[in-house]
């Protein structure tokens, strides 16, 4: 697929409430507010600070009452970040992916493990059905989002780098996970193929990256000490 978003998938995205101009913004915000890290950060930050900005870009424009009416809504909860359509019919949250990300001929699966919520949610998301309406009781998620928060599909805005360093992404509904990583959906979506290289690692490191150093510190002998002084 090339650089320009064919209309069919356009027309997908438009459905969905979103566009690709959407998520190329929300990833060059996100890579913009990253390369701030420094050498004298911890390993995982740019990673970090790339998938929290690009969630909160994000958030930030869906729930704008000046750009959206009505409104998005957007939570947090379980540390997922999300934003919830007007409607509650879906919800979005921004992850980063492993493998051939807007190629629909090649797999993709989610970057890191995932815990319990997300399995949750992502069964979910497989044997989905609409609300039967026969609730007595409103919950505080009816309230805010229209039906209980877990039960609203939640689709996945995945992003990778390829193998030049140029940045891809793709809209997908998951539905299985092997193990701890999703790595199944039930529709996928290409948004872009090739934005520009952001200059840094925009995956979330499970563990920091170990590096050795010429650094040397000599330990001195408590007798030896004894005897100089």
């Amino acid at each position: 697929m090339n650089s320009e978003q064919p209309s069919r998938y356009a027309s997908d995205l438009a459905q969905l409430g979103v566009s690709a101009e959407l998520f190329s913004e929300a990833t060059d915000y996100a890579a913009e507010q990253a390369r701030m890290c420094s050498e004298f950060d911890a390993p995982s930050m740019p990673g970090s600070i790339f998938w929290s900005r690009a969630n909160r870009y994000l958030a930030e424009i869906l729930t704008d009452r000046e750009k959206h009416d009505p409104p998005w809504n957007w939570t947090k909860r379980d540390s997922i970040l999300r934003v919830v359509h007007p409607s509650g019919s879906h919800a979005i949250t921004a992850i980063s992916a492993h493998g051939g990300v807007a190629d629909l001929d090649a797999k993709v699966r989610s970057k890191n493990p995932k815990g319990r919520a997300m399995a949750h949610l992502v069964e979910n998301n497989a044997k989905f059905e609409a609300l039967t309406g026969q609730g007595v009781f409103y919950s505080s998620d009816d309230i805010a989002f229209g039906r209980e928060l877990d039960e609203i599909p939640l689709w996945f805005l995945l992003y990778g780098k390829n193998k030049d360093g140029s940045l891809a992404a793709e809209l997908s509904l998951p539905v299985k996970m092997d193990g701890q990583f999703v790595n199944e959906w039930s529709k996928r979506i290409p948004v872009f193929t090739n934005r520009p290289d952001p200059g840094i690692n925009i995956d979330l490191l499970d563990k920091p990256e170990e590096k050795t150093t010429n650094v040397n510190v000599a330990l001195k002998d408590p007798k030896k000490t004894a005897e100089d002084s």
